[in-house]
């Protein structure tokens, strides 16, 4: 006997247990990523003994074991999250009273109670994640929780969980319209409430500090950081995409970090004196996945504020850096403008002062130092753009070379890597590139962010992933400015464009495509991406202004959110009379069953067998027997009624015996009415 035949011979109530245990399973799963291993433990643990006691048909354990369960829960969400409040470890309490309730799985109420909790705990994955796979994987959920629900709505007989699941998913279908309606119409709001800060985690990689060795590992993640895609034709060579991020300019020896207050440019007009831009401009639109950090990425240089949706803003730093007052916690989709030409701290601007960019740590890399003080007099009267040109230079000729495993670096790290090691990453080599700059006089600091990109050949955008991450250095010249330099463009030129692109490793799947067919990974990747991609642009950024447009071409001139609330409120009324008029008219005829026997008390009164409304069919097949029928249908309807009542009431009905009697009813000749 294998495996399904087991569980459609097993007890209903072992078998509609066992089931809502797997869905309950399958909805906690994607929080295994998220929650203490001793929660993803003791979930799995309590699921798999309340499955073991269905099946042996073993009593639930007492109170006394849930309430130590209890309190072990409250202790190790305290000890984990150093709270009981917040968002993981509201989660944390939520998934594990879902699988404590289980022990207290003894009648319908109690199972009323976990699907709404379970409802609610499917709900809580968008708390950590909106994309595509998790929205696919939770409507999986949904469906087997409604299929639950809709099982536990029938207590007679044993209907299949197939038939409940067919009925789900109708239910589902018919439902679907009202909520499309709803997504599209209900009036998006700026949040009223925001995620507590224990959610605050990061996962761009880029921080406001920047230790050195620290980005190494995430120029081996693949992961997406944002998408792009340019209006028109004018797309900038890859050499040219580099992406603002972070600006650090404290250096204590070995860690960088950003000011300890960012100064904005608020004013128009002071952004216009700080920042001179020349040439023909980019527009783009930039789609943000979610980094917990309050960083908007834009390509060097932005002079207006990039478009955020409806009660968001953007700010500008004085180091061109551009910030919203509250972190990125969602896909976030928002237009810009750059200027690839542009000039930035030019003297003579009163609030630019070069000191802080110009001190280090005394009694650190002293040999960089002196290399210093030899780059400057050879420099002579050619000032900082000599000095800058001698030290790439000697990147380029000095047997200097870009790997991703450097090592771990001492006390002096740019020393060790200008005469030592000779060999780093990109933020070893801007490290000491701007420890050099600082120790001959030239002002400069380091500016993190992304670089390069790649197009997806399906839909067109530009992808940058985490991958792409990386640190290069902006110098200040007396006639020019801040100029950026990269100096690992001047140790490895592949690295900055498309001849050497940094990805992770496959793996053993990953690997076998890659030997059958060397496009087939990129394409299928490409493929993926592109349909995740129209996901977090038609879904995850369906904005307000995009409501308004919907509104517009419905014929609204000059349209508001409260346009859309009469809209929506309508159609909500419109849906509620259709669901009442439905409701009315099956009221009674809920039950397949019912109806059936329904029709055949009908057909029976009107052939002239005159039977009680509450006859049960046992005793509808006593009056037919002994009614005047016709023998070629008394006998056949008898034994009809009989088998009517077995699919209600026998231990074991068919599954597939209702629509078997059903067609049978069709087929008898009923006498004439007189």
């Amino acid at each position: 006997m294998n495996l399904l035949d087991r569980l459609t011979s097993l007890p209903r109530e072992t078998r509609d247990t066992l089931f809502l245990l797997a869905v309950i399973g399958w909805v906690v799963l994607p929080h295994v990523a998220h929650l203490p291993l001793w929660t993803s433990l003791l979930t799995g643990g309590v699921l798999v003994w309340r499955g073991w006691l269905a099946l042996k048909n073993r009593p639930l354990p007492s109170r006394w074991w849930l309430l130590g369960l209890l309190l072990l829960t409250l202790a190790g969400t305290a000890l984990s999250h150093r709270t009981l409040l917040g968002r993981d470890a509201g989660v944390t309490m939520i998934v594990s009273l879902l699988a404590l309730k289980t022990l207290e799985l003894r009648a319908r109420r109690d199972a009323f109670v976990i699907f709404f909790l379970s409802f609610f705990t499917m709900l809580t994955n968008f708390f950590y994640s909106q994309s595509l796979p998790v929205a696919a994987a939770m409507l999986l959920g949904l469906l087997g929780l409604l299929t639950a629900l809709v099982n536990a709505h029938r207590p007679v007989g044993q209907p299949s969980l197939r038939e409940s699941a067919l009925l789900a998913g109708r239910m589902a279908l018919l439902g679907a319209p009202i909520m499309v309606a709803l997504f599209m119409l209900f009036p998006r709001f700026a949040p009223l409430w925001g995620i507590p800060s224990d959610a605050l985690t990061g996962r761009s990689g880029l921080s406001s500090t920047m230790q050195v060795g620290a980005m190494a590992s995430l120029a081996l993640d693949d992961g997406i950081a944002f998408r792009i895609r340019f209006d028109g034709s004018r797309e900038p060579p890859q050499a040219q995409l580099y992406f603002r991020g972070p600006v650090l300019s404290r250096f204590d020896g070995r860690e960088w970090r950003m000011a300890d207050e960012p100064e904005f440019l608020t004013a128009a007009a002071e952004r216009r004196a700080a920042l001179q831009v020349a040439g023909e401009p980019v527009d783009y639109e930039v789609t943000l996945e979610p980094s917990s950090r309050p960083w908007i990425f834009v390509m060097d240089a932005a002079e207006q504020p990039p478009e955020l949706p409806e009660g968001r803003r953007a700010r500008m730093t004085v180091d061109l850096q551009w910030l919203t007052p509250r972190p990125v916690t969602d896909v976030l989709r928002y237009r810009a403008r750059s200027y690839p030409d542009f000039r930035y701290g030019l003297p003579g601007r009163g609030w630019f002062n070069p000191n802080p960019f110009l001190q280090l740590p005394a009694g650190f890399n002293p040999r960089t130092v002196a290399l210093a003080e030899q780059l400057r007099r050879e420099a002579g009267d050619g000032g900082a753009p000599a000095i800058v040109s001698a030290a790439l230079q000697r990147l380029r000729t000095g047997g200097y070379s870009y790997t991703l495993e450097p090592g771990v670096y001492g006390r002096d790290t740019a020393d060790e890597f200008w005469f030592d090691r000779k060999q780093g990453f990109c933020e070893h080599i801007a490290s000491a590139f701007v420890v050099l700059m600082r120790a001959a006089g030239v002002p400069a600091r380091i500016v993190t962010g992304y670089q390069g990109g790649d197009v997806n050949s399906v839909d067109g955008y530009w992808t940058v992933r985490q991958a792409d991450a990386h640190a290069w250095a902006e110098v200040w010249l007396a006639d020019r400015g801040w100029t950026r330099v990269d100096p690992t463009g001047a140790v490895s030129p592949g690295r900055i464009g498309q001849l050497l692109r940094l990805r992770a490793p496959g793996g053993v799947v990953a690997g076998a495509i890659a030997t059958l067919s060397p496009t087939a990974l990129a394409q299928l990747r490409a493929v993926w991406e592109a349909v995740n991609n129209g996901w977090n642009q038609w879904v995850l950024n369906y904005t307000q202004s995009r409501q308004l447009d919907l509104l517009k071409h419905l014929g609204f001139d000059s349209p508001s959110w409260q346009d859309l609330a009469k809209l929506m409120g309508l159609l909500v009324a419109l849906a509620g009379l259709a669901g009442a008029g439905w409701a009315w008219r099956e009221r009674s005829q809920r039950d397949p069953w019912l109806r059936l026997l329904g029709r055949a008390r009908r057909r029976l009164a009107t052939a002239g067998v005159d039977a009680a409304p509450s006859a049960p069919p046992r005793e509808l097949a006593r009056q037919t027997a002994a009614s005047a029928l016709p023998a070629e249908l008394r006998q056949p309807l008898h034994d009809w009624l009989l088998a009517l009542e077995r699919l209600r009431y026998a231990p074991s009905p068919q599954a597939d015996g209702l629509a078997t009697l059903e067609r049978e009813f069709r087929r008898f000749r009923w006498p004439r009415a007189t």
